[in-house]
């Protein structure tokens, strides 16, 4: 018992030596390749081994050619381990090289493809996890044009709808000037209705600021569909005579909600506006609110004739309009970007879709 313990001991302290100079020469080495480190390993191995049985050997006082013979064996088992160490480490190295030079690539703005040859289990999920963040940043990218080209058009669109009042109203404030108005009431008038126009626009413009920087303070408070959209009905009742349109509110059920009313009374305000404006005279608006599985639903049907199906998906983008509203008095194409930020900031969500003869909007909200 005594032998195999001392054996054992020896044997321990060889290998420990050769443990200890192997991790040192890894902790200096722990930024060269993988190829290295795999060597070291398979080093440390092998040179413990071949520790350890010098070690037992000479407390044996083994013969001489014994002792060739183990140090001859554990030798090749040495060369064996280092060339498989040296192999795996540059085949392991080569599939991160591949993995590397393909998540530059869409670093650079390009789609990540995963390297075709087969890699360890390690690398495949990194692979996979990769492909699922390039996806992501396509999607953004997607997004953020898509934002830009909206930014673009609204800055032109409401450097246009500016321009041209503002030109008016410098022709008209001349004209007064110079005495040379025929009818200076009307004139003054339309100066107003300039003036409330621009105001409004003004006014759009801080609301989808406030609601883009998150600034957008709500004040929720339990009402009743039926009130909330029996307001909004009663404040576009003049805009609908104007036009010659009908408004048509008799499917509304009272279903309670909780939201901000002042908010809420102008996304359906924008909805009724937008919608009065594009429907032809002698046509008809509906309104209608009623309780669905996934919320309280609240639609305004129009009569525009329908929206192209590939601008459906823009509707509700900052600055949009369509070809047949890009001049005044459509405004600056905010209306349905601000109902969609409303929406959104209840926790709801703003959809469109064509029916016959025109479009209907639905806001969809939590039911209270």
């Amino acid at each position: 018992m005594t032998d195999i313990l001392l054996i054992a001991l020896f044997a321990f302290l060889g290998a420990a030596a050769a443990g200890l100079l192997g991790a040192l020469v890894l902790r200096f080495s722990r930024r060269r390749s993988l190829v290295v480190s795999l060597t070291v390993v398979a080093a440390v191995a092998v040179t413990a081994m071949l520790a350890g049985t010098l070690a037992v050997a000479w407390a044996m006082f083994l013969s001489p050619h014994d002792l060739t013979v183990v140090t001859t064996v554990v030798a090749m088992a040495a060369v064996v381990s280092l060339v498989t160490a040296m192999l795996l480490g540059r085949w392991v190295a080569a599939r991160s090289r591949d993995l590397t030079l393909a998540a530059r690539s869409f670093g650079d703005g390009g789609v990540f493809a995963a390297p075709e040859a087969p890699a360890t289990a390690e690398l495949a999920a990194l692979s996979r996890e990769l492909a699922a963040t390039s996806a992501k940043l396509d999607d953004s990218r997607a997004r953020e044009r898509a934002l830009e080209t909206s930014r673009r058009e609204l800055v032109a669109w409401i450097s246009h709808d500016l321009r041209t009042p503002l030109a008016g109203l410098r022709a008209m404030s001349e004209a007064l000037e110079d005495g040379m108005a025929v009818d200076s009431r009307r004139y003054l008038r339309q100066i107003r209705t300039e003036v409330e126009r621009m105001n409004d626009m003004v006014g759009d413009l801080f609301e989808l600021s406030r609601i883009h920087a998150g600034s957008l303070t709500l004040s929720p408070t339990r009402i009743s569909v039926y009130d909330l959209v029996g307001d909004a009905l009663a404040g576009a009742d003049p805009l609908a005579r104007e036009h010659g349109v009908r408004l048509v509110g008799d499917r509304i059920e009272a279903v309670p909600v909780e939201v901000d009313g002042k908010e809420m009374s102008r996304v359906l305000g924008n909805l009724l506006i937008n919608a009065i404006r594009r429907t032809p005279a002698d046509g008809t608006v509906a309104v209608a609110a009623h309780r669905a599985d996934d919320g309280v639903v609240l639609s305004v049907t129009d009569g525009c004739g329908g929206i192209p199906e590939e601008d459906l998906p823009r509707v509700f983008d900052t600055g949009w309009r369509g070809t047949h509203a890009r001049t005044p008095p459509a405004g600056a194409g905010l209306g349905l970007a601000i109902v969609r930020g409303i929406v959104e900031a209840h926790a709801g969500r703003a959809e469109v879709r064509n029916v016959t003869g025109g479009c209907c909007f639905e806001v969809i909200l939590p039911v209270a």
